[in-house]
C-alpha cells in the first residue's frame, strides 16, 4: 500500500461511518482472528456492506459495481476455468481487444489475481468490486448455465 494512502479504518472514521472506539475494538479482534477489518465490522453490524464497499472502492481505486445491473456475457465465462469463477470468486464481465474486466469480492487475493491474469491470456486486467451477495448470485447462475438451465440466468 502506498504510504500516502489512508488505511481503511481512518477512511471509515473520516466519513463518519464508524467511531474511533469501534475501530479500536475491531482492530483488537483482528489481531486475534486475522480477519479483514471490514469483515469484522460487517459481522458486528457496525457498517452497511454497501458503505464498506464504496470506501474500499475509493481506497483501491477500483469501481464498485452492482451486478444486478451489469450484463454478464455467459459465453465469455465459458472461456475461463470453473476454478477461477467458483473457488477464486472472479467473474469475467466483458472483454475488448486490450483488456478484460473481472468482478471480485477481494482485490487483495494474490492467488485469485494471478489465476485471473493467467487465464486472461495477456490482456490487461481491469478489476471491479462486487458484494458477496452479488458474487454468490452470479456463481449460482453460472452453475445453472453450465447445467444448461437458461431459465434461471435472469432471475
Amino acid at each position: 500500500m502506498d504510504r500516502g494512502q489512508k488505511r481503511l479504518g481512518e477512511m471509515l472514521i473520516d466519513k463518519g461511518l464508524i467511531t474511533a472506539e469501534q475501530l479500536t475494538s475491531a482492530l483488537e479482534e483482528q489481531k486475534k482472528t486475522k480477519e479483514f477489518l471490514g469483515t469484522i465490522l460487517l459481522k458486528r453490524k457496525q457498517i452497511a456492506e454497501r458503505a464498506l464497499l464504496e470506501v474500499l472502492s475509493e481506497q483501491f481505486n477500483i469501481p464498485f459495481v452492482n451486478l444486478d445491473y451489469k450484463y454478464i456475457d455467459w459465453e465469455l465465462l465459458k472461456k475461463f476455468s470453473p476454478s477461477l469463477i467458483q473457488e477464486h470468486r472472479c467473474i469475467p464481465l466483458r472483454k475488448d481487444d486490450f483488456s478484460i474486466t473481472i468482478a471480485t469480492t477481494n482485490p487483495l487475493d494474490p492467488w485469485a489475481l494471478k489465476k485471473a491474469e493467467e487465464e486472461s491470456r495477456g490482456l490487461k486486467l481491469k478489476l471491479v468490486l462486487v458484494s458477496e451477495g452479488a458474487m454468490e448470485d452470479a456463481i449460482k447462475r453460472y452453475k445453472q448455465y453450465l447445467k444448461g438451465d437458461m431459465s434461471k440466468l435472469f432471475e
